[in-house]
């Protein structure tokens, strides 16, 4: 198994160099600002999640007071925080991967492995996008809540996984595109 992020130990993660196409080079930086927002919320997110969590038992065991509202918002943070920084992630390739066919397999016929695994990530991604859509739109247009007493809207969170699902689609895209139409040999990751 290896993660493209930890190449050499001590040496920290750096973007993939912009794309020859000038087309899929804007696309790139328009996605790398995106993600770099979407991480700076999602951490934003992730540190406002643990202090509600925090209120909220403190709140029930000290002052046996009930709180119905944490569960329905940490929840809706921590789906945004995991959808917004999937491209993010997918940019530095940072998915977790088996790289056993990789040592053994000829260069071109692993690049050809690599161009197939991200067209079928593509595709896969593009569905879940779609259907994402449709559920958030349902959501919004038919008024649905969560079943608690709090009962917030479910387009947030619905809202959250599409737009999250649809950065990691261009993403994935984008590296499709680098792979095919770059005329410097691209890394086999």
């Amino acid at each position: 198994m290896s993660h493209a992020i930890d190449g050499q130990p001590g040496v920290g993660a750096t973007l993939p160099a912009l794309p020859d196409n000038p087309a899929v080079a804007v696309l790139s930086r328009v996605l790398d600002c995106f993600n770099k927002l979407a991480l700076y919320l999602s951490m934003a997110a992730l540190i406002l999640t643990a202090l509600i969590m925090t209120y909220c038992v403190v709140v029930r065991y000290f002052f046996h007071v009930p709180t119905d509202w944490q569960d329905d918002i940490t929840v809706f943070m921590l789906v945004g925080v995991i959808f917004l920084c999937s491209g993010y992630t997918q940019s530095y390739r940072g998915n977790i991967g088996i790289e056993a066919l990789a040592s053994i397999l000829p260069a071109s016929v692993n690049a050809a492995r690599l161009l197939l695994v991200d067209v079928v990530s593509f595709l896969f991604c593009g569905f879940f996008s779609w259907k994402s859509w449709t559920l958030f739109y349902e959501a919004w247009s038919e008024g649905q809540t969560t079943s608690s007493t709090f009962a917030p809207p479910l387009w947030i969170p619905y809202s959250l996984m599409a737009l999250g699902m649809t950065v990691l689609t261009l993403q994935i895209l984008v590296q499709i595109l680098t792979r095919l139409t770059d005329r410097r040999k691209p890394a086999n990751k």
